[in-house]
């Protein structure tokens, strides 16, 4: 057991004990998802783009190594970055992001997404 005899020992510990908590979670790819999640609800859309953004980046390894609950995690964010995208009013980028998550978690939500995104794309090119 850890015993403390003076304020600044514990005070050192309490330090410590802080800086690697955050440590500990810094590549957790669902805690990116439900960060970048947490942004996206309060409109803070580039805040999320990152999370999601980081989602990807951290699973941008060998993909057949994955889990299907990472799949599911990277195939989410994708889904998620789409729809930021979209709030951004980047079309292009939106469209890529919702055709990379349909190809790793095909759905109906993906698919209705990418309907959308080429319907706003069309409707803004002049329908050519």
């Amino acid at each position: 057991m850890i015993c403390f005899t003076s304020y600044h020992q514990r005070l050192i510990f309490a330090l410590c004990f802080l800086l690697a908590v955050p440590s500990c979670t810094k590549d957790d790819p669902q805690r990116h998802l439900n960060l970048g999640n947490w942004y996206l609800q309060r409109g803070l859309v580039d805040e999320a783009i990152m999370e999601f953004r980081e989602v990807s980046r951290l699973f941008s390894g060998d993909a057949s190594k994955l889990k299907r609950k990472e799949y599911n995690i990277l195939g989410t964010a994708h889904l998620k970055l789409a729809i930021a995208y979209t709030k951004k009013g980047w079309w292009e980028y939106a469209l890529n992001e919702a055709k990379r998550s349909f190809e790793i978690t095909p759905n109906k939500d993906c698919h209705d997404l990418i309907s959308l995104i080429d319907e706003k794309i069309a409707l803004k090119t002049g329908g050519n």
